[in-house]
C-alpha cells in the first residue's frame, strides 16, 4: 500500500478541511476563484505555484486570517463564519507557521511557547511549561529554552515557531513558505522537523517551493495559478506526468532553479 493509499483508508478518510466554491477579492482583484478542496484527516498537502497565484491566501482563509467573500469553509465539521465564536473554534484546531517567525522578542523561547496555551486554553503554568519543554525537545531545540529569539539562528527560530504552534494541540498545521526566509544551510533542519511531524500523522497543508519535500512527504501536490487550482495529483504522478502545460512550465522552471 502506498502512502497515498494509506491516507485515503480507514479513519484518515474523514474530511478535516472542506473548502467549497471559495472566492476572495482584494478590491477589484480576485485572489481566489471557485476553490474546491477537501483534505482528509492525516493527509499531507503541498501547494505550489508561481508568486501571486493565491497559495498563501488560500491557507490564510482556512483560519480566517483573511476573510473570504463567497463559498464555505469547514474545519473539523465547524462552518467558519465571521463571528468570533466559530473563528475561535477553528483557530483552536489549526496551527500556523509563517515565512517570518513572529516570535515575541522580549520573551524567552520557553515563554513564547507557554503564552498562548495559558491565555487561550486556560492551561495552568506547570502544565504549559511541561508541554512546551516536551515539544521543544521534539523539534530538537530544548537546549535553547531559556534564550531569546535574537540569540537564535533563523532555522532555530522557525523550529521554535513550529513548537509554539504545536503547543496549542492543533488537529491541522498550515505552513506558509516556512523555509523561504532562511539561509540555505538552515533549510534542512526545518524540513527535517516537518518531515518528522508528517510521519507522526499530522494533517498538514504546506505552501512551499521545496519539491524534494513534496516528493518525500505529500499525499497530494496541488498546483495553483491565477487564484485557481489547475492540477492536483499524488507526487509520483504530479512530477512525472503533469497534464497541464502551465504545470509543466512551472516544474521545468523550479526544478532547473534547484
Amino acid at each position: 500500500m502506498t502512502r497515498h493509499d494509506t491516507a485515503m483508508s480507514g479513519t484518515a478518510a474523514e474530511a478535516m478541511i472542506v473548502m467549497a466554491e471559495v472566492e476572495k477579492w482584494y478590491g477589484s482583484f480576485q485572489a481566489l476563484s471557485g476553490i474546491n478542496l477537501s483534505v482528509r484527516r492525516g493527509e499531507k498537502i503541498v501547494l505550489c505555484g508561481p508568486s501571486g497565484s493565491g497559495k498563501s491566501t488560500l491557507i490564510r482563509c482556512i483560519n480566517h486570517l483573511e476573510a473570504y467573500q463567497k463559498g464555505e469553509i469547514r474545519v473539523g465539521g465547524t462552518l467558519l463564519g465571521d463571528d468570533g465564536r466559530t473563528i475561535d473554534a477553528v483557530r483552536r484546531e489549526v496551527g500556523m507557521v509563517f515565512q517570518h517567525f513572529n516570535l515575541f522578542p522580549h520573551m524567552s523561547v520557553l515563554r513564547n511557547c507557554m503564552l498562548a496555551p495559558m491565555r487561550a486554553l486556560g492551561i495552568g503554568r506547570k502544565e504549559a511549561e511541561a508541554t512546551a519543554r516536551d515539544l521543544l525537545a521534539r523539534v530538537k531545540i530544548i537546549e535553547q529554552a531559556d534564550k531569546y529569539p535574537a540569540q537564535l539562528s533563523g532555522g532555530q527560530q522557525q523550529r521554535v515557531a513550529i513548537a509554539r504552534a504545536l503547543c496549542m494541540r492543533p488537529s491541522v498545521m498550515l505552513f506558509d513558505e516556512p523555509t523561504s526566509a532562511l539561509d540555505p544551510e538552515m533549510v534542512k533542519e526545518v524540513l527535517d522537523t516537518m518531515v518528522a511531524l508528517a510521519e507522526e500523522g499530522m494533517t498538514m497543508i504546506c505552501v512551499t517551493h521545496e519539491m524534494g519535500f513534496a516528493r518525500q512527504v505529500a499525499d497530494r501536490v496541488i498546483f495553483m495559478a491565477e487564484g485557481s487550482i489547475v492540477e492536483e495529483a499524488p507526487p509520483d504522478i504530479f512530477f512525472t506526468q503533469p497534464r497541464h502545460a502551465r504545470t509543466r512550465k512551472f516544474l521545468g522552471e523550479i526544478l532547473r532553479s534547484h
